[in-house]
């Protein structure tokens, strides 16, 4: 039986040269050092694979297409220091570093809330399609955002509490989910952006309104805007629209690679869109906030699509004037009958 065993580990060995897939085009690398290797430590082929690795070498394969002749690209392991260092280290303090500065001004100071008591009488501010896209597009991008989180931080938070096979479970779950959700977050978007542009279009009172945000929620300010503040505006350029190409055009390359991709050029594109993401992320807390708890029957408005004459006149007064006077149609016609009405308090 040593015997079997000594001739096993010596033809092994010999594997190593006779395999055309592993020699170089001009020779076999460190054909010495391998041979003094494998006296002693045998099955141990690093001198081999030295040499495979190095730029630029190109070897025979019986596979056709690109780069099938590099087999093993240094520039991957760049790759996944870049991944496992600045990219999951400083996106997770960043997250953490939001989440707690929302929470400080939340506790601090409380939710945004109107200086007068509400009226009862409702002003329509968004379609039920602006709603349904809307809604769409937040719930697609929760979907994404928690799988993409899962992928990312997974295996440093979840996998030491559920253990490997739970993980790897949700793991596969949820990289299926955020392959087939992507796309539908991208068509809501699409659906969505031609009806706000131009109620997101600048003006020269955003200025105003930026200067005056942090009084906002620290002393109870408010700042006339129009429909959408200077805030929103920026959160539907910046992200809506500037966030959501990169993402989505990045995230295609990557959901694709059957169109013969390079491995450097999935990598650097995982780079991008994952920081892309984690900015969008990161925005999007602050966006979540001010639509639920940050501002007072905020949440009122995309859920019903109407809100009262005082919310509409404190928060959105340039909007609430042009709506009173007829200067502009209701977003969504007459109130109905059966709309929801606002509770005195």
């Amino acid at each position: 039986m040593p015997k079997l065993i000594r001739l096993t580990r010596w033809a092994l060995a010999a594997l190593v040269f006779a395999f055309p897939a592993a020699a170089p085009a001009q020779g076999k690398p460190a054909d010495n050092t391998q041979a003094e290797r494998q006296q002693t430590q045998p099955y141990n082929n690093a001198p081999v694979w030295r040499e495979v690795r190095k730029e630029g070498q190109e070897y025979v394969t019986t596979v056709k297409g690109r780069e099938t002749g590099v087999l093993v690209q240094s520039a991957g392991e760049t790759w996944r220091q870049i991944r496992n260092g600045p990219v999951t280290v400083w996106g997770g303090f960043a997250i953490l570093i939001v989440v707690a500065v929302l929470a400080g001004i939340y506790f601090s100071f409380g939710p945004l809330k109107t200086h007068d008591k509400p009226t009862g009488r409702l002003m329509p501010r968004f379609t039920q399609f602006e709603r349904w896209a809307h809604w769409t597009s937040a719930i697609s991008f929760c979907v994404l955002a928690v799988s993409g989180l899962v992928m990312l931080f997974g295996k440093h938070v979840l996998l030491p509490v559920t253990g490997y096979t739970l993980f790897g479970w949700l793991a596969s779950l949820l990289k299926n989910l955020h392959n087939f959700v992507g796309p539908v977050f991208l068509l809501s978007v699409i659906v969505m952006v031609p009806n706000l542009v131009r109620d997101n279009l600048p003006k020269s009172y955003d200025f105003n309104w930026f200067a005056k945000a942090w009084a906002m929620f620290a002393r109870n300010e408010h700042v006339p805007s129009g429909r959408f503040n200077g805030g929103e505006k920026a959160w539907f350029w910046g992200c809506v629209v500037g966030l959501t190409l990169l993402s989505a055009v990045t995230g295609l390359i990557l959901l694709f690679p059957n169109f013969d991709q390079t491995r450097a050029t999935m990598q650097l594109t995982w780079i991008f869109h994952a920081i892309s993401a984690l900015l969008f992320m990161l925005v999007a807390l602050g966006h979540i906030y001010v639509g639920t708890i940050g501002v007072e029957d905020a949440y009122q408005a995309m859920r019903s699509g109407y809100v009262d004459e005082t919310w509409a006149k404190e928060h959105h007064e340039y909007w609430y004037n042009e709506m009173k006077s007829g200067a502009r149609s209701a977003a969504g016609g007459a109130v109905p009958a059966g709309a929801p009405r606002a509770e005195r308090k």
